[in-house]
């Protein structure tokens, strides 16, 4: 029996994942559109630099369980060595190892942290929010529903976009084209949301030159 194709609008790394052999020829029956979350961490750290400008040690929270986390962490200690940003690690593989993770950041005198998109991360963005700001570490995210939870900032791609353009996959494999051959494509249109309540309550002031760039404020 002939397996359906499978087009993807949300992978951060579709090889690590095991969705494909490469991003130029994925070789299966996955394609679609790859996040590119690692290479977003220069981006981030220069964002959350703008905001804590004494930034020297940043907290990193990653799934232990998520296949993709530890190259992505990888960059993001070259990203920050660059800088002279010290890293320090944190893992949460539940929901009761979250708040402990925060705590152990705070204690480590981190100065913000970074949370590595991951879809059990997605499924409890109140409680990662509350952490952070139980904490009183600024924080940054890929999407914008963290931002919307109560994070201080998110940058990564435009998810609605990636959703429209999968509509372009699937037009070209119903006219004929093998997915195993359609290479994944990196993302176009990346956002920056603010929440500026969550600002207030940590004491931070948000330069106006960053509001003015942001896409989206939440207030």
């Amino acid at each position: 029996m002939n397996t359906p194709p499978i087009i993807v609008t949300v992978s951060p790394e579709p090889v690590l994942e095991g969705l494909a052999a490469s991003l130029a020829r994925p070789g299966g029956r996955f394609t679609g559109i790859a996040e590119a979350a690692a290479d977003l961490n220069p981006k981030q750290l220069e964002l959350l630099r703008g905001v804590v400008p004494r930034l020297s040690r940043i907290g990193v929270l990653v799934n232990p369980n998520n296949v993709a986390h530890p190259a992505q962490v990888t960059r993001l200690l070259l990203a920050s060595q660059k800088v002279g940003v010290q890293v320090v690690l944190g893992e949460a593989g539940t929901v009761q190892q979250i708040d402990p993770s925060f705590a152990a950041l705070a204690q480590h005198h981190v100065h913000a942290a970074a949370v590595v998109t991951d879809t059990f991360f997605g499924e409890h963005l109140e409680v990662l929010g509350r952490a952070a700001l139980k904490y009183r570490l600024p924080s940054i995210y890929l999407e914008r529903e963290y931002t919307d939870a109560g994070g201080l900032m998110s940058y990564g791609p435009a998810l609605i976009e990636n959703f429209r353009r999968a509509a372009t996959y699937v037009d070209k494999i119903l006219k004929g084209a093998d997915p195993a051959q359609l290479p994944f494509e990196q993302p176009t249109t990346y956002v920056l949301t603010i929440n500026t309540r969550t600002a207030k309550a940590l004491n931070l002031t948000i330069p106006h030159a960053l509001l003015l760039r942001a896409d989206g404020v939440v207030e």
